[in-house]
This record gives C-alpha cells, structure tokens and sequence, in this order.
C-alpha cells in the first residue's frame, strides 16, 4: 500500500490509465488483477489478521474478478471461504472468468447469490460493482447491498464501496458502508467528498505499479489537497505590526456580532499585524471591550466605512452581515473598493440577489449559500460538487471554496480537494473562521489561489486537532483559535 497520492480522477480517466498500461505498456490484465487481489487480500490479513472465514459478494465484471483472486488467495491460506455471484455468471468474462476458474481450480466453487441473507463469516468483501456504475443499484445487487449492510461484520469494499458513484461521491439509491476501502490504479475522485467518505470508511490505495509514463498520459484538473511542507517563514527580529497586513471585517448585523469577532479573532491567531471590524453601534464598544485587539468601529452609513476602506489590505465580508438595508449598503461599499475581497454568509446571499463578476476575490458558499449563488437546489449541488464550483467560478470569477464534506477549491482551472475536517466541525461559526483565516493569508501577501488552499487546510486541520482527545461532538468554533495560532508556528 502507499500513501493517499495528490492526483484524482474520474472513472473514465483510470479505464483510461488500465487501457494505456495493458495496451501501451503491455502489462496483462490478468496481471493487474492478480495485483489488486493480492493487495487487498494483504489489505484484509492487516485490519483483520483474526478473521477465519469470509463471505466474498461478486459481480460479473472486473470487480468481481478481484473478488475471485482474494477468495483464492484466502483458500490458499487456510480461511473459510464462500463466494456468492450476483447475477448470472454466463456474464462473467475475460479476466473475470480467467480468475473465476482459478478459484475454482483451488477447490471452491462460487454460487449464486439468492436474494437472501448471507452466510455467517468474521468478514464480508464487497466486490459487486466497480468505479462504472453511473446510477441507482437495481435487482439482485440491491438486496445483496442490503444483505452486507445488515450482516453486523466489518466490510472491505474492492474498489469502490458498490453503489457510491466514483465522479461525484453522490448515492442515488443503495450503497455499501464499508469499514475499509482499498482503491486501484487511479484515485477516484468522488471518494474523497460528499457520501464518499462515510461509504469508504478507512481508504487505502495502490497504484498496482502501473508504469509512471502510464500516469503521465492521462492529466487531471483535480488534485487532493497536500500541504506537508511549511509556508510559513520565520519572522525577523525587527518585524513590525505594518508588515503583516491589515484585515478589515464587515458584519455583525443586530444579534450576530459573535460571527464578525470569531472572524476577526482567527485573523488575528493567523498572524496578520492588524484587524479591524466595521459593524453596527450597539456592537462597537462591546468587542472592543472583549476582545482589545480588535479595532471594533461603529459604520451605519457608507461614509463612514470610507476611511477603513483606505487603510486596509484585504476586506472580508459576510459574517453576521444579515441581508438588512444596512448589510447592503455595506457589501456595496465593499464591492466599489479595488481591495481583494473574501465574501462568505450573507454576502454570498446578498451576491446571489444581485450577481456580480470579479477576479480578485474568494467566495466560500456552503451548499446551501451555493444553491442560491446558482439558483439550483441543494440536492443539485451534492449531486456534483466539481460540476459546481466549476459553475460558481464560471459565474462570479475569483476563487471559489465549496465547504462540506471534502471541500473544494477552485482556482486558475484546478480543482483541490481536502480531505480533512470532521463532523464536530458542523457548528455555528466555523465558516467564519474560515473566512477569518482566509484574509489574514491574503493580507500576509498569500495570492488569492494559495490563501484558499492554505486557509481550507489550515481550518480543517486545526478542527482535527481541537477534536481529538475531547471528540467532536460540542466542539466550537472557538476552540479553533488556541490551535490555528500553533499551527501557523509550526516549522
């Protein structure tokens, strides 16, 4: 096995890299098989090295031909092994066959799955459906998704988790909850985000040593999100406040100051010189009083946001903002200024009245706030995250974030996604510490492009962190600064 690699692809991009390694590189298919059984059969002894007998479900494609040769293997080992077909196995084929009647060969017979539930065994592979399924589970293969589900064992899922569609990680009808997944050849890209990764559980990977000259064929626009490496530099000695940017919030309408001081705050931990906030005058003096740091000033009027407009570097807009007269008066200061802007929360929903394009700017919608950007439903969003962010950039320009689960980032034509952050995360104000550490990256001369990525990441990571230990459930926003603030230390 290797580590998670950066590059995605889609279903038909690795039947693409299979093609060119078989035909171009000329490495058998029954080769390449033989490779993902035994890695998944090394993958099954690892997270279950107790396990006496298995209960392997095939289809009649590839996937199932992977099936075959870790059924075999567990023959040859001395496992309890019994492998049931969906479908009729006149269909099974080529590779598939060749495997099917090696495993037969070794002394065991697959039989036909009957709709029913399955037998007793310590574990049960899943290798119905592979990365080509392109819409709901119909017949035989619905009850027997059902029937792994409901057999109360761990799932190892060959491939794919069968159901889960590998483009998108949307689910249209069944799908397997597998407890591991171990992915071939080429990284999917619907894995890593929406269902996906709650279908997949723990995901492994091996490439089955495909040629790299194979990879090099096949490019891709999506990239998971990797940032190993520090980018952060060390401070000189005689840094001053000026150097490090000066960040201006907008927001905090009547009831939701807590959103503007939670962006402000992680601005601050992110290590920008200066902060200001621009809110209503009831909010003013009570944060200044919180939180001393934070030049908290009162702005009812369009006028009197002009001089914070002057000194700052980069304007973050949205959080607490409401959709009020005075919300919009202020995003439209906001939009008149040449400043590099980051608009989240109700400056997406007041961008979604009144479309706007621009270059220099990151939008960061959730998929409710991208729903109304688009005018489509949420349940279009989910369906094809990369289909809309891509739609997002289309429309508004900049840089976009799509948060959820594996959040998107969509700049200069690439799309990252991360693969971090957790449920916890799932609270009130995350989103505006996001939106807090995003501009103070930009204000420390981050580009549009990297502060996105290095901000989602960042965020995500430091969810992770406040989380452990404690556990997700009543994590807080808030509970991010303490972390953000040793993560940006880190060298």
């Amino acid at each position: 096995m290797t580590k998670l690699p950066n590059n995605l692809y889609t279903a038909e991009q690795t039947r693409e890299l299979d093609r060119i390694t078989i035909e171009e590189f000329e490495v058998s298919g029954t080769v390449l098989m033989e490779r993902a059984g035994t890695a998944a059969f090394d993958t099954l002894k690892e997270h279950w090295p107790d396990a006496k007998s298995i209960c392997i479900v095939c289809g009649t494609g590839n996937n199932g031909g992977d099936g075959f040769v870790v059924a075999r293997l567990a023959h040859e080992q001395g496992l309890n092994v019994e492998v049931l077909v969906v479908d009729d196995m006149q269909k099974i084929k080529g590779d598939a066959l060749a495997a099917k009647q090696r495993l037969e060969g070794g002394g065991v017979t697959p039989k036909l799955y009957g709709n029913g539930k399955l037998p007793l065994a310590d574990l049960v592979v899943d290798a119905v459906f592979g990365t080509g399924l392109n819409g709901a589970v119909t017949g035989d293969a619905k009850y027997a998704i059902t029937a792994i589900n409901q057999h109360g064992t761990p799932v190892l899922a060959l491939d794919i988790p069968s159901g889960l569609l590998a483009d998108t990680g949307n689910v249209e009808g069944d799908v397997v909850h597998a407890d591991v997944t171990i992915s071939f050849i080429g990284l999917n890209q619907g894995l890593l985000t929406a269902k996906g990764p709650d279908c997949c559980g723990e995901l492994v990977f091996t490439d089955l040593q495909i040629p790299a000259a194979a990879k090099a064929k096949v490019p891709t626009s999506i990239k998971r999100l990797n940032i190993s490496e520090p980018v952060f530099k060390k401070r000189d000695k005689d840094s001053h406040k000026g150097l490090f940017g000066h960040v201006l919030v907008i927001g905090g309408d009547v009831g939701m100051s807590g959103a503007a001081r939670l962006a402000c705050e992680a601005a601050l931990r992110s290590g920008t010189g200066l902060v200001s906030l621009a809110t209503r005058y009831a909010h003013a003096s009570i944060i200044n009083s919180s939180r001393p740091e934070i030049m908290s000033y009162p702005a009812e009027r369009e006028n009197e946001i002009e001089f914070l407009l002057e000194k700052a570097d980069v304007l973050a807009v949205g959080p607490g903002l409401g959709k009020s007269e005075w919300s919009a008066t202020l995003l439209a200061a906001a939009l008149n200024s040449t400043k590099p802007l980051i608009i989240d929360a109700d400056g997406l929903n007041l961008l979604a009245i009144e479309p706007y394009q621009r270059e220099n700017w990151i939008l960061t919608p959730h998929p409710g706030e991208a729903a109304r950007l688009l005018d489509v439903s949420i349940k279009d969003i989910q369906e094809n995250r990369f289909s809309a962010i891509k739609q997002l950039a289309e429309k508004f320009g900049g840089t976009v974030v799509l948060k959820g689960n594996g959040s998107l980032i969509y700049s200069e034509g690439m799309t990252y996604l991360c693969d971090e952050g957790n449920p916890g995360m799932a609270t009130g104000g995350m989103g505006d510490v996001l939106t807090g550490i995003i501009a103070s990256l930009v204000a420390q001369g981050f580009s549009m492009g990297e502060a996105a990525k290095v901000g989602v990441h960042l965020h995500a990571a430091a969810g992770d962190a406040a989380a452990k230990g404690a556990g997700e459930r009543g994590l807080l926003a808030s509970d991010l600064m303490p972390t953000i603030r040793r993560l940006v230390n880190q060298s």
